[in-house]
């Protein structure tokens, strides 16, 4: 019984080597509740908090590959979309008063597909 266990375990861990390591699987929830400090200042305007540049931020160091990154945009895409009164401006600005760079504007009309 006791090898049996030490099979499973040692078959776990292999499959867990197998696994790429650093993989990201960005969810929309992720996002959405990264830029949930933002809506404020995505619809009223005026300067983006501490805590909604801190979610600029996470978002940005969440998508390393070119598929995390499209994620990414979809899901910010969608959530722009959540909003009648975003402020588009407002959106497309985000990343610059953070002082972030993002590999593409912040839209509710970007093909995230490029």
């Amino acid at each position: 019984m006791k090898s049996i266990i030490a099979s499973v375990f040692v078959i776990l861990a292999f499959i867990q080597l197998m696994v790429e390591p650093g993989q990201a699987v960005i969810t929309c929830e992720q996002v959405d509740s990264a830029l949930a400090p933002c809506v404020s200042y995505l619809t009223q305007g005026g300067e983006p908090s501490t805590l909604c540049c801190n979610g600029v931020r996470s978002i940005k160091e969440m998508a390393q590959k070119p598929e995390d990154k499209r994620d990414e945009c979809n899901c910010m895409k969608e959530a722009a979309n959540k909003y009648s009164n975003l402020r588009d401006e407002a959106a497309q600005a985000l990343p610059d008063k953070c002082g972030v760079k993002i590999d593409f504007p912040v839209s509710r009309r970007i093909n995230c597909a490029l």
